[in-house]
This record gives structure tokens, sequence and C-alpha cells, in this order.
């Protein structure tokens, strides 16, 4: 995470209660330290107790200390359930970033229809639930945002993603219906499309050299952060972005 005396500071943010799902690592982690770094009060969930919780020590200078609890968001009866616990705990919700996802590669040989079951699960119908659960509370609080992580990968139709992929492409329509449902209520709902992001379970993925192609084929040199995409979703929960909603905004460094 970069400096904060270095980050945009957005007075609407402080003491907004806000759910973050996957926030223990990666993309996540950088969301739920934007948030907390802005003073609000920040829930998160996560299957990876070891590095949420440290996570949470970490942030325990912070003005408002996240709250973690361990939750399978594929279980979506429990995790809506524990998304309702969230906003009691936090006296209500006003922001909502659907993040949690596994883009683990596979063929189209090797799909069955259970495992077909388990990536929509894990990358699509979660973050449909998760923004019904947060509905009552936004509307009580007369308005909010929600945003939701899709991917580039679609856009570029990158090989062995096909399940995660069309996922992410349906999170583009839901984004799209869900901001027209909810918008007369105040509620915004936007989707953040990030490119290639430089996280370790990225890395897993990339050799030196696959890394020299992805910004072989950017517009700008240097590899995308967490921090960046936390940019992103910060403004968009502000009140700066108060008239943003239903539309995709990029942070890809041009990859083509």
């Amino acid at each position: 995470m970069q400096p904060a005396s270095t980050m945009a500071v957005y007075p609407s943010l402080a003491g907004k209660r806000v759910i973050v799902s996957g926030g223990g690592s990666g993309i996540g982690e950088g969301i739920v330290e934007g948030f907390v770094r802005q003073g609000a009060a920040v829930a998160f969930v996560d299957v990876m107790t070891d590095a949420s919780e440290a996570l949470v020590a970490r942030l325990a200078d912070a003005p408002i200390q996240p709250y973690f609890l361990n939750c399978d968001i594929t279980d979506c009866a429990d995790y809506s359930a524990k998304v309702n616990k969230l906003a009691d705990r936090l006296g209500g919700c006003d922001v909502l970033v659907n993040n949690a996802a596994n883009d683990d590669r596979h063929s189209v040989e090797q799909v069955t229809p259970e495992y077909w079951d388990d990536r929509m699960a894990v990358n699509l119908k979660h973050q449909f639930f998760a923004a019904k659960a947060v509905h009552p509370h936004m509307v009580k609080a007369g308005g909010g945002s929600i945003i939701n992580l899709g991917s580039i990968s679609w856009h570029l139709a990158l090989p062995e993603l096909t399940l995660y992929q069309t996922a992410k492409a349906a999170i583009e329509g839901l984004t799209r219906s869900l901001a027209r449902e909810f918008g007369r209520e105040n509620i915004r709902v936007n989707a953040i499309i990030p490119g290639n992001v430089q996280t370790p379970r990225q890395m897993k993925w990339y050799t030196p050299e696959g890394e020299a192609e992805i910004v072989a084929q950017q517009c700008l040199d240097g590899r995308i952060q967490p921090v960046d995409i936390a940019a992103m979703a910060l403004f968009l929960a502000s009140d700066d972005a108060r008239y943003c909603t239903g539309h995709n905004y990029w942070v890809d460094a041009g990859w083509r």
C-alpha cells in the first residue's frame, strides 16, 4: 500500500460502514486497507484465516480497526446471514465491495456440471446474494454504493479460463441490472475491471518473461498493484462519484 499521505482523502468515506468479500489478501487486502485508512468502519470475510488475522493486526493503529469473519461465500444462505450479521455489527451498510473470486485454470474437457456450479458459486452467485442482503440496510441508510469486481480476462479471451470468464462477463450484466433496480433508492452499482494485478497469487502463474509480455501489451509501463484497484473503489464509494452508476471502470494500464 502506498503511503497514506500520497493518496486522495475522501471526507465522505470517514465513518462509512463497508463490507468486503475476499478481503484477506491480494486485491481485497488493498481494498480493506484503503477504506480503513480513510477512517471507514470495515468488516470483511475470507476463508484465509491466518492472512486475514494478520491484516487486522497490521491495521491495529487505524482510527477504526477492521473486523474479520471467516466465511465460505459459496454457501449463499450462510453468506447472506453473515452479511446481515456484519451489517448489524457495523450499525448498517453503506458500501459493499464484491471482490471474492477464484481464477483457477482449466480446460474445457475438464469441466463437469459440478465444477461449473462450483465456479459460478465462487465467482458470480455470491455477488448477487450479497447485494440482495445489503439492499435493505442501504435503503434504511438513504443510499449506498455496491462495487463489483469484474475482469479484463474475458475481454481479451485469455486461454484456460472459460468458466471464470463466463462469470466475469455476467458480472457486467449484473452491475447494469442492479443499477437500474436499486437506482431510485439512491444505491449506485458499478464494476471495476482490473487488468493483470501483481499479487502473490497471480505471480504463481507468470514467469518473468510472462510478466514482460503483459507489460509489452499495456499502454503504460509497470505492474498494476492492489492499491491501484483500491483507489478506484474509494472513488466509486465516495460522494464524489454520486452520479456514477451502472458502468465499468477500467484499471488495466491500457492492456490490449
